[in-house]
């Protein structure tokens, strides 16, 4: 792969991780949600470290943030998503505490990114 930059900032490293626990967590979900609520959680996650990183790419600050931005507008979308997942048990409490975690620094790190 490419060595770019935006990979060694901090919202990049647990982006990463982040969408690797949407995966393990979602891939225990019914067969049913495969194409629905399964397939939006792991778009939802993408989209985030997508935007993330072409965000850094833009040499304009007004570009840049506009990215951020989406990518922390994604990251709410997951957050709900991941309650609705919690309400129709195809998840428990328990499971989504690193998630949680993760969730909570990325979006901290994207807002003080975009107050910047």
């Amino acid at each position: 792969m490419i060595q770019l930059n935006h990979k060694k900032i901090a919202v990049y490293k647990h982006s990463v991780d982040l969408v690797s626990e949407i995966y393990l967590l979602t891939r225990n979900f019914p067969k049913s949600e495969t194409f629905g609520l399964s397939s939006q959680m792991r778009r939802a996650a993408v989209s985030i470290i997508s935007n993330i990183s072409e965000g850094a790419s833009r040499t304009s600050t007004i570009e840049r943030i506009r990215f951020y931005v989406i990518a922390r507008s994604s990251l709410v979308e997951l957050d709900a998503q991941v309650e609705i997942s919690l309400n129709l048990d195809y998840i428990n409490s328990d499971s989504t505490k690193n998630l949680s975690d993760l969730a909570n620094q990325v979006f901290a790190l994207l807002s003080s990114m975009i107050k910047t």
